[in-house]
């Protein structure tokens, strides 16, 4: 009984700790966005486009020389352990953690293209570790450590994007991998608190936005073609999905260390500047990207791909044949920011900066989903821009899902922070379920392959 109530006090105090360090941080990126962009982030505004471009390019370049140096600094005695690795026992030294979580913030509000996610999963870890030096006084096993700090790491992800539910199935699904009636009370309650806590600070406005005059309560669950979309399009997400996960593992692998750093990380940050003064996307977390998929099929509030009804494909109008021109020019920028955006990320993960991949993940889905569905309005009638805004969210889902082979916290995730209807879980779903699938065998295959070579090469 007395582990029992220091489970329910422990769920109750971190969870107002945590929620308190994910409302810091988020204080930290809008104040850094503010001062060198000159911006801050929204629904209606998700990235830096209102800044001047040599602003964009001095903010991000000013950015990589601060953090390569305090990066250097702070993995100068040893590495900081990762979360998974928090959650398994390694120790987190609490100056240096406190360092490195600062300046991925920070280096994200100066226009890094790498995901924020990371830090407050990261401060939740430490918060948990510090707590738990009480934990013997109120009951609580040493195993406890371990729910605890997954927990807060899950509370972390919750306070800063206001969503409960992700959180908690990140750290059951993701971290601790073990469902029972103990992970999940303590991981949703934890969330739960963070964010009420992190809503006082953010507020409780969507993270991404139905474009346009649409309205996320007329998101079509039960479409045919929707449903048909995310049958057909999910194994290609997911391919896409493996690739950007296998990608993205190969940059945490090789990451740069020790002094190179100090030149490394700038030079990646400039040349995020320089494509940045093109094209203001690319910035960030993947927010900006994703929300510019989503709005493709709609162009100054208008669709860029008209609606043909009963015209089919052989009486197009001129006015079509501009809708035509406009969805064709849409395809091609989106694919050139999907491809910039993915390598800008891995570029600077290799060059040694830490962070996330699950919000650069949300933005190439999104801009490919978009892809497809712009694609379906040039030779399906009927196919509206609504449907863009939904491909798009549904490419963000299964993109999302394969790469952290995680189809639960990314379904929960475009919900919540998107404030999506109960019923957008019936296609989402199906895309998710699919895209994980075909990525897990990808994944499966690759593994094999890497552990065969050596075999290979020993007999020769």
């Amino acid at each position: 009984m007395k582990r029992f109530w220091g489970l329910v006090l422990s769920t109750v105090v971190l969870g107002l700790l945590v929620g308190c360090s994910s409302g810091l941080l988020g204080i930290l990126l809008v104040t850094t966005e503010h001062w060198f962009l000159g911006f801050v982030e929204s629904s209606s505004l998700p990235g830096p486009t209102v800044s001047v471009p040599w602003r964009r390019l001095v903010s991000v370049a000013v950015g990589g020389v601060i953090v390569a140096f305090v990066w250097w600094r702070v993995r100068k005695p040893g590495r900081i352990p990762t979360v998974k690795a928090a959650v398994a026992g390694e120790k987190l030294p609490w100056w240096r953690t406190v360092a490195h979580v600062g300046a991925q913030i920070f280096f994200v509000g100066t226009g890094a293209s790498i995901g924020r996610e990371v830090a407050p999963r990261e401060a939740g870890s430490l918060i948990a570790q510090q707590w738990m030096r009480v934990g013997s006084r109120l009951g609580l096993r040493e195993e406890d450590a371990r729910l605890l700090t997954a927990a807060a790491a899950g509370a972390g992800f919750a306070g800063v994007y206001i969503s409960p539910l992700t959180g908690m199935f990140f750290s059951v699904e993701m971290l601790l991998r073990r469902v029972d009636r103990e992970t999940v009370s303590v991981s949703l309650g934890m969330s739960a608190i963070a964010t009420l806590v992190g809503s006082l600070v953010k507020g409780t406005r969507p993270y991404y936005v139905a474009p346009g005059s649409f309205s996320v309560s007329d998101f079509a669950a039960f479409s045919p073609w929707l449903l048909v979309f995310a049958v057909v399009s999910a194994p290609l997400f997911g391919a896409v999905g493996a690739g950007f996960r296998m990608a993205s593992a190969w940059a945490e692998k090789r990451k740069t260390t020790g002094t190179a750093i100090l030149w490394q990380l700038p030079a990646a940050a400039v040349l995020t500047g320089v494509i940045a003064m093109v094209a203001p996307q690319v910035m960030g977390n993947g927010r900006a990207l994703a929300q510019f998929g989503m709005n493709s099929g709609v162009a100054g509030g208008v669709p860029v791909a008209e609606s043909r009804g009963n015209s089919g494909l052989g009486a197009l109008s001129t006015s079509a044949s501009s809708a035509d021109f406009a969805a064709g020019t849409a395809i091609l920028i989106l694919l050139v920011l999907c491809l910039a955006k993915a390598v800008l990320t891995i570029l600077t993960l290799k060059a040694g900066a830490s962070g996330g991949v699950l919000t650069p993940a949300i933005g190439i889905g999104s801009s490919l989903g978009a892809v497809f569905g712009l694609v379906c309005t040039l030779v399906i009638p009927g196919f509206t821009a609504e449907h863009v805004w939904q491909c798009a969210i549904a490419g963000a889902v299964a993109v999302l899902s394969a790469s952290q082979q995680a189809p639960l916290m990314a379904l929960a995730m475009l919900v919540e922070i998107s404030h999506l209807p109960i019923q957008s879980v019936v296609p989402l779903g199906v895309a998710a379920a699919i895209s994980v699938t075909v990525a897990s065998a990808i994944l499966t295959h690759s593994r094999r392959e890497s552990v065969a070579m050596p075999s290979v090469a020993s007999q020769q």
